[in-house]
């Protein structure tokens, strides 16, 4: 029996049994681009077909569950009125400059603790203790000590997603094969070589993955932080519109940082295709 054949037959052996077979069940495996494609429009339109059923159907009173119809023409009201606009950008530069601040120093500090047990010894008490402590618990601190204006909302970003990045990227930074690092000690890399030309590289797709994650952390924050004296941003709007009963305007705010969102995720995604074209994560 040739080798081919071997293998072969070793996989048929090892299928699942009682399975039919499937491109929809494979395991860890790629599925054809038109059904994935198929199943993504699926994922959109099933959820909206299923609210145009229930509010068509007075299921649920309108004052509570709006129709798709009234959410659209509340977005075009806020957004000739440029209150939407404000609101969003209001929004996305606290979370930009709030989840900036924290990944510019986060990354570094979780490379280090990663790469040398001495530092994590150090620091990993510390942030494991701070990661659960939840940080709306914070805004009254934060208001005493930076006053109601831009900082504490900012401060409370950085302070709720920077210790989940450290340590993301800390764990990462574990994974790396110590043969890799051993070969470059072998061919005259120093630690500094080392962390930076070997072992940063090595986990950059990771690296992007948590902060993918960790910023909806970021934007559930800023929603917290801007019900507390805020002018503007969709939390703000959220809050104002629930004060009001206008669900209408509460299901605006909460699919315009669900699209946001959705952009940030789709362009980290496309990051680690673009830094990273051999990674397994992309």
């Amino acid at each position: 029996m040739s080798d081919l054949a071997r293998s072969r037959l070793i996989r048929e052996q090892l299928k699942p049994k009682g399975l039919r077979p499937s491109v929809f069940w494979r395991i860890a495996e790629d599925i054809p681009p038109r059904l994935y494609w198929r199943l993504v429009t699926l994922s959109v339109l099933l959820p909206l077909a299923v609210w145009w059923l229930v509010t068509g159907l007075k299921v649920v009173d309108p004052t509570f569950l709006p129709a798709p119809a009234q959410v659209m023409t509340a977005a075009m009201r806020l957004g000739r009125s440029g209150e939407l606009w404000r609101d969003t950008v209001a929004s996305v530069g606290r979370v930009g400059l709030g989840f900036g601040l924290s990944a510019l120093v986060a990354i570094p500090v979780g490379l280090l603790m990663g790469s040398f047990r001495s530092l994590r010894a150090l620091g990993e008490p510390l942030f494991g203790l701070m990661r659960y402590m939840p940080a709306p618990a914070f805004i009254p601190l934060l208001i005493l000590y930076q006053g109601i204006g831009e900082e504490p909302k900012v401060t409370l970003i950085f302070i709720g997603t920077f210790f989940f990045n450290a340590l993301m990227v800390m764990d990462t930074v574990k994974f790396v094969p110590k043969e890799l690092i051993e070969s470059t000690y072998m061919l005259g890399g120093n630690r500094a070589a080392t962390v930076m030309q070997v072992i940063f590289p090595h986990v950059l797709p990771g690296v992007l993955d948590a902060c993918r994650i960790n910023l909806a952390a970021a934007w559930q924050l800023v929603i917290v932080a801007e019900l507390v004296a805020a002018t503007e941003g969709l939390g703000r709007r959220i809050s104002l519109a629930g004060r009001f009963l206008r669900t209408d305007e509460i299901f605006v705010g909460i699919i315009v940082i669900g699209l946001i969102g959705l952009g940030f995720d789709l362009l980290f995604q496309y990051l680690v295709r673009l830094t990273c074209p051999w990674s397994d994560s992309q």
